[in-house]
């Protein structure tokens, strides 16, 4: 399964053709945020996403969850989000 990383700095428009083309290629994706900035521009990025996948007859969905994750030794709670083919 691809993962894409997602932070505070991320363009949405370049995570949404990243995300579009996982789903294109595989079917589904996960995208992980950590924080409220990131996990903004997460969710602006999967609704533009489903915008670019629409004209082709694939619609998506989005399904949210919290992870735990090691950073540097650290636990971290994420958001993960996993968009799939609908």
């Amino acid at each position: 399964m691809e993962v894409l990383k997602v932070s505070s700095r991320s363009a949405p428009n370049s995570v949404a053709g990243a995300i579009a083309g996982v789903i294109r290629d595989y079917g589904c994706v996960e995208v992980q945020a950590i924080g409220a900035g990131a996990t903004n521009q997460a969710l602006k990025s999967v609704a533009v996403a489903r915008g670019y996948l629409a004209p082709m007859g694939i619609d998506i969905v989005c399904i949210p969850a919290f992870i735990t994750i090691q950073i540097d030794g650290v636990e971290r709670t994420a958001m993960k989000l996993m968009v799939e083919t609908r």
